[in-house]
């Protein structure tokens, strides 16, 4: 049969040194995810770790220096995500602010042009005469691009966070800090940070030069509400540097001091942007922004980023939001086939998942097959590449791919790659999520590969799903005063898990909910409280039972206000 969900409770090795104002609860929880004091918890921005520890940041300084003393034309190159569009606001605001007069952006098309900076997207923007390219978020594995770019004599500057390959492109400087050899402590940089980076060390630059000895010295920082978007919606490791970063521009945000856009697209998400959480931006800013990418062009959502219009704002904001309702509905139609792809053929008769998952559909759109490997990984806690005609009855095809903690899938693919040259045109990404094309006509042959080489290099281990617990929770810590310090305290993401409990439960009452979700009401043993709870698609059409132990999220009820609390259910079991 299917391996069951096994609920581990984490461990709590060492207290730490806390003093008094932390709630006990919050200071187990970070104990079990190693941060052993406050600074460790909730490091602030002093704690960063320095730019010049970047590799290639001094010729990359040199480059912009020169470019803003001389006028020229500075073009940044965006991705079409979320961290891409964030990192190409970054670059053009931070830019301008620290001198430059001549900054142009652009962005890649995905029906287009495909991924990164590619001789098609180049050749495009030949028309703008740029003397200086800059990527965020791509390039280094753009060898072409950065090719056909410097044959018609542009510079070009390449920051990227993704992983290389044995070749670096030939660009004038490179930053990165999963280049091999770099001294940066954080491999974990979004896109976002690494060009963050870049203008903090170039006002730096430009501050030993004597540029700001009559003149105000801009404030980077006020960039932070964008690095803190780009950088959780990209799903990198949060480690105590990017945290920093991030909890930084949370800060900006609940103030009320994050940049015209993201204020327009918070309001149109129905967020309340004083109590706004790292879970915010990675299920409501971060989906509105990439829908645009997805299923129309980034640039729009660029121009979001970049606009000092509120009314400009608000106007995009609610396109996004249209075009986000119409990504879900794509999104649920090709998720029920992949469904029933897995359910007819994935699954053998024993009831066994394969060791990773390669799903097709000519009809599924190229901008969201990765939610749909998302959604698949999820499903069946296995690597999964989705793939859909790079255009409409194309014989190229676009994939996306998500893997389970433990498995590094863009190793798996350089894998395959050097096995069965020629069978992928080519790959890019990190440990849990990647992007590749191929031919339609190689798609069975790199199904059998893939395959092959998940099976030579899984961990068996790795394919035991497990949810881990932060614990029980106590009648006295059911409350709104805890659940308002978890949505506020982290921030949480990757690399450092949302708090998760599990508890057993005596169930009062219980329906369903839009013929998918399991709304409970539930009293917890040894008392009397009613506790509302509710389990997204957790209706597999048997009732709960009197009694369950479950895993579930403690957060507050912002449907009901005031100081209600629900449990978001996120597995179910009979007690």
């Amino acid at each position: 049969m299917v391996e069951s969900l096994k609920i581990v409770r984490r461990d709590v090795l060492d207290d730490g040194q806390w003093g008094e104002e932390m709630l006990p609860l919050l200071q187990r929880i970070y104990a079990a995810r190693g941060a052993l004091s406050p600074e460790q918890a909730q490091p602030r921005l002093a704690q960063l770790h320095a730019p010049e520890l970047l590799g290639g940041m001094q010729s990359a300084v040199a480059l912009l220096a020169a470019a803003i003393a001389a006028d020229k034309r500075i073009l940044i190159v965006g991705d079409f995500d979320c961290d891409g569009a964030t990192a190409c606001a970054v670059g053009v605001r931070g830019l301008r602010m620290l001198g430059a007069r001549d900054v142009v952006h652009a962005v890649p098309n995905r029906m287009l042009h495909g991924y990164g900076l590619s001789p098609t997207l180049v050749e495009e923007l030949a028309a703008l005469k740029p003397d200086l390219l800059v990527t965020v978020d791509h390039g280094i594995a753009c060898h072409a691009g950065v090719n056909a770019a410097k044959a018609l004599g542009w510079q070009v500057l390449v920051t990227d966070h993704h992983l290389p390959g044995e070749r670096l492109p030939p660009a004038d400087a490179i930053v990165d800090p999963n280049v091999d050899g770099d001294a940066f402590p954080s491999k974990a940089l979004a896109g976002v940070g690494v060009i963050f980076y870049v203008l903090m060390a170039l006002r730096r630059h430009l501050r030993e030069q004597g540029v700001f000895a009559e003149q105000p010295e801009p404030d980077l920082l006020t960039l932070l509400d964008l690095v803190a978007v780009g950088t959780v919606a990209d799903l990198v490791a949060l480690d105590e540097n990017n945290r920093a970063l991030v909890s930084a521009g949370l800060r900006r945000l609940r103030s009320g001091k994050g940049c015209v856009g993201l204020r327009a697209l918070i309001e149109a998400s129905g967020r309340d942007v004083r109590r706004l959480s790292a879970s915010d931006i990675g299920f409501a800013l971060g989906p509105r922004l990439n829908a645009a990418g997805r299923l129309e062009d980034m640039a729009l959502g660029i121009e979001l980023l970049l606009t000092e219009d509120a009314t400009q704002a608000r106007e995009i904001a609610a396109l996004l939001e249209e075009i986000n309702s119409e990504r879900r509905a794509v999104q649920q139609l090709m998720t029920d086939d992949a469904e029933l792809a897995v359910s007819r053929v994935l699954i053998d008769d024993d009831g066994q998942r394969p060791v990773a998952a390669c799903l097709f559909d000519e009809q599924w759109h190229p901008g969201v097959v990765g939610l749909v490997a998302s959604k698949m990984k999820d499903r069946l806690h296995r690597p999964v590449i989705a793939f859909a005609p790079a255009e409409p009855g194309g014989a190229s095809l676009r994939g996306s791919a998500r893997s389970i903690p433990g498995f590094h899938i863009r190793d798996a693919l350089a894998a395959v790659n050097a096995t069965h040259p020629g069978l992928i045109e080519k790959f890019g990404g990190h440990a849990m999520a990647a992007g590749l094309s191929l031919p339609l006509a190689q798609l069975e042959a790199f199904k059998v590969a893939f395959q092959s080489q998940v099976v030579a290099s899984m961990e068996p281990a790795l394919l035991q799903q497990q949810l881990l617990s932060d614990g029980e929770l106590s009648g006295a810590e059911l409350d709104f005063q805890h659940a308002e310090a978890l949505r506020l305290a982290g921030p949480w993401g990757q690399g450092f898990a949302e708090p998760l409990f599990d508890g057993a439960f005596e169930v009062v009452e219980w329906r369903v909910l839009k013929e998918r979700h399991l709304k409970l009401v539930l009293r917890q043993a040894g008392t009397t409280a009613r506790i509302n709870a509710i389990h997204f698609s957790g209706w597999k059409g048997n009732a709960p039972g009197q009694h369950v132990h479950i895993a579930y999220r403690l957060v507050s009820d912002d449907y009901r206000g005031g100081q209600a609390i629900q449990l978001i259910v996120e597995h179910l079991d009979p007690a």
